[in-house]
């Protein structure tokens, strides 16, 4: 049974690396607790106050402060500058103090607009431009006047030297009162930053006094002061309210306030519910955060929260309130977010990775669901009337059951010219199920996607290669659709336990053989036509050779009498066809090949014209061409179009039989052996026809002189 420590006081404990599944710490003081490494999955932090111990968070507020006296130090260089303005007596200081002061006007400007590491990198790159440059002027400018060009290069460099320690200076005390202020804040929240900025004032101020002679500079140079400090202080304040414009001031603050605070680094924190916690100064660092609840929780922007979910402050929010109505949350980060009854109406999760994520029962009716990743999501009872589910990525994982949906957008953006977003159901409304049902659809199926067109001789070879590679797994065309601009996508069903990316590979790499294979067998045929033509053409000079050829082809003459009444009228309707073999490949006058049986036959009457073996044991050129013959006639995996070509192929090879030193007669069969070899390598390789073709066709092509 798992421990229960409910309303207990755990301060300072170590439950470090123990397994507490399901345990019940509701409502208990877990300051200073160490969970680090342990296993919390399914247990229960309801109402829990983590965070620091009394003693330490007095502790580090005290270094805090400390750190801001000390800066005092260096305080009286903001009055200096101010003097040195006012006292134009002196050249040097003058000057100095105005570059100085222009320098610190752009870091203020910059930082305020585009954050403190931007301000700190402009007035840098400044200094680095204005201080050689000026040493340069100088020595130009004496030059040309007559004076000594060293000297007053010397002197610009003694004015340069000035002005880098005092924007140092002034830089670094900004800075200090920055973080130090916002860790001030996030130990004790406003009235540690509230602290913080009236000691850093107040050592300023001192020595300000201190330093700053004369009744007319001092108030200039307080006045100055202040405005400095409360804008060091601003920055450090804006770093802890989610401007990202100082992530590393408050990664900074948030760090050293969670030390000694309690840890929960590196805990699998799978299902726990810190719902209504304090979680102020706690260390989340590499957690597990899979369907962890944080709903109402209280301080948990100042947790330490690196690499984890957390650490975008728009989805830290999110799991608080569980409100993200009309906010968006493009490309956004949500793996395993627990989003129970969460309310995303006319969210933006477009690209949003919610992986993993508990939406039972959440609202996402008209929310951009494009391209999301959902593998393994729950969303059982959730509402998505109008949402755009758009490429969004869901498997057999995805949960979808009794969601509530009357329609959805499959586009984003309606087609071009038009307002057609895709939505389904066309018209009308789901009714009870069907959104389940249309969806569990696409969890059992495998995308094919061509861009290109579709090679469907090649598509059907490579199926029957994939189902044969594939025995145990049962595989079903489902729809084939045509999405414009030459993409297929052809949907294969599957079972639910089925390897879908195994079969995706098989098929790409079958498809693509058989592509290749298709290829070569049209090269083939394009050649075999082109030879054809040589060979007829050198054969029309002789007469003999024409009749031979036509003698060889039947006229086959068939009549079809066809008599058909029709209601109201009583007509005949009388067709006839006639077949007429021609030279080169036998056709009738409608354009359609001779049936397989008239090839056959003519086939096995040419072959009967050759000779036969002299050695009763050894088979000669007549009795390997009638193997071949049967082989292809007893194929059922070959195409009835490609049965027929094959046999053509046969009979051109029985003709090379009857002259086989003719030059003319070798080229024919040597294209006829290519295309046969083309036709079988589209085969599933285990078949009969491929296994006796790697056997006969050399035979044949020895006893035909091919080599």
């Amino acid at each position: 049974m798992p421990p229960n420590y409910s309303g207990q006081n755990l301060r300072g404990r170590s439950f470090k690396g123990q397994n507490l599944t399901g345990a019940n710490f509701s409502k208990a003081d877990i300051r200073g607790a160490n969970f680090t490494n342990a296993i919390l999955k399914d247990a229960d932090f309801t109402g829990a106050k983590a965070g620091l111990q009394r003693r330490w968070t007095i502790g580090l507020l005290i270094v805090s402060w400390l750190l801001l006296a000390l800066l005092g130090f260096l305080s009286p260089i903001l009055g200096f500058l101010v003097v040195s303005i006012l006292d134009y007596n002196n050249t040097q200081n003058f000057i100095i103090a105005i570059v100085s002061l222009i320098l610190l006007l752009v870091f203020c400007i910059i930082t305020i607009r585009k954050g403190l590491t931007a301000g700190l990198g402009a007035v840098a790159v400044t200094v680095a431009v204005i201080v050689p440059g000026a040493i340069v002027v100088a020595a130009v400018v004496a030059r040309a006047f007559g004076g000594t060009a060293n000297k007053a290069g010397a002197l610009a460099g003694v004015y340069g030297e000035e002005v880098l320690y005092s924007i140092a200076v002034a830089l670094a005390v900004a800075v200090a009162v920055a973080v130090a202020v916002a860790v001030a804040r996030a130990i004790a929240g406003a009235f540690g930053g509230g602290v913080a900025f009236t000691i850093a004032l107040a050592v300023t101020f001192n020595f300000v006094a201190r330093t700053v002679a004369g009744a007319g500079a001092r108030p200039f140079a307080f006045a100055f002061a202040f405005a400095f400090t409360l804008f060091s202080a601003y920055i450090g304040w804006r770093s802890l309210v989610g401007n990202e414009k100082e992530a590393w001031v408050r990664s900074f603050a948030t760090g050293f306030a969670a030390t000694a605070g309690t840890s929960f680094r590196g805990v699998d924190l799978t299902d726990v519910d810190f719902t209504g916690a304090i979680l102020r100064n706690t260390d989340f660092r590499n957690a597990n955060l899979t369907r962890t609840r944080f709903y109402e929780v209280k301080k948990l922007d100042l947790a330490r929260v690196d690499n984890t979910i957390l650490i975008n402050l728009a989805v830290l929010n999110l799991l608080i309130s569980c409100n993200g109505r009309k906010k968006s949350y493009l490309g956004a980060n949500l793996k395993g977010a627990n989003l129970i009854g969460a309310d995303l109406k006319e969210a933006n999760l477009k690209n949003a990775n919610i992986t993993e994520a508990n939406l039972q029962g959440a609202c996402l009716e008209w929310a951009n669901l494009t391209l999301a990743e959902a593998i393994g999501t729950n969303f059982t009872s959730a509402q998505m009337t109008g949402a755009c589910v758009e490429a969004w990525n869901i498997e057999s994982s995805t949960q979808l059951d009794n969601v509530d949906c009357r329609f959805v957008y499959l586009l984003e953006h309606p087609k071009p010219e038009t307002d057609d977003s895709e939505r389904r159901p066309s018209s009308g409304d789901f009714q009870p199920g069907e959104f389940t049902k249309l969806f569990e659809e696409v969890l059992n199926t495998v995308d094919l996607i061509f861009h290109n067109g579709i090679d469907w001789k090649a598509f059907v070879n490579a199926f029957e290669n994939v189902k044969n590679q594939n025995e145990d797994t049962e595989l079903a065309l489902q729809s084939i659709e045509n999405k414009g601009d030459g993409v297929v996508v052809v949907k294969v069903g599957v079972p639910l336990d089925a390897d879908k990316e195994k079969i995706h590979s098989d098929f790409t790499q079958n498809y693509q053989l058989a592509l290749q294979a298709v290829e070569e067998k049209y090269k083939a045929q394009l050649q075999a036509k082109d030879e054809q033509i040589v060979v007829y053409r050198q054969q029309s000079g002789e007469m003999t050779e024409i009749i031979k050829l036509l003698a060889n082809k039947p006229i086959n003459v068939q009549v079809d009498n066809k008599v058909e009444n029709k209601n109201m009228t009583n007509s005949n309707d009388a067709s006839r066809k006639i077949e007429i073999g021609s030279v080169g490949r036998d056709f009738n006058a409608s354009g359609q090949a001779l049936n397989l049986g008239d090839i056959s036959g003519t086939v096995t009457n040419t072959i009967n014209e050759l000779p036969g073996s002299p050695e009763p044991d050894k088979p000669g050129i007549k009795e390997l061409l009638t193997q071949l013959q049967a082989a292809i006639e007893a194929d059922t995996n070959l195409a009835q179009e490609d049965k027929a070509e094959a046999l053509e192929q046969v009979k051109a090879l029985v003709e090379a039989g009857k002259s086989p030193q003719e030059g003319a007669m070798q080229k024919a069969a040597k294209t006829a052996i290519k295309i046969l070899k083309g036709t079988v390598s589209s085969l599933p390789s285990a078949t009969k026809l491929v296994e006796q073709c790697s056997n006969l066709l050399p035979l044949i092509s020895n006893f035909l002189g091919l080599g």
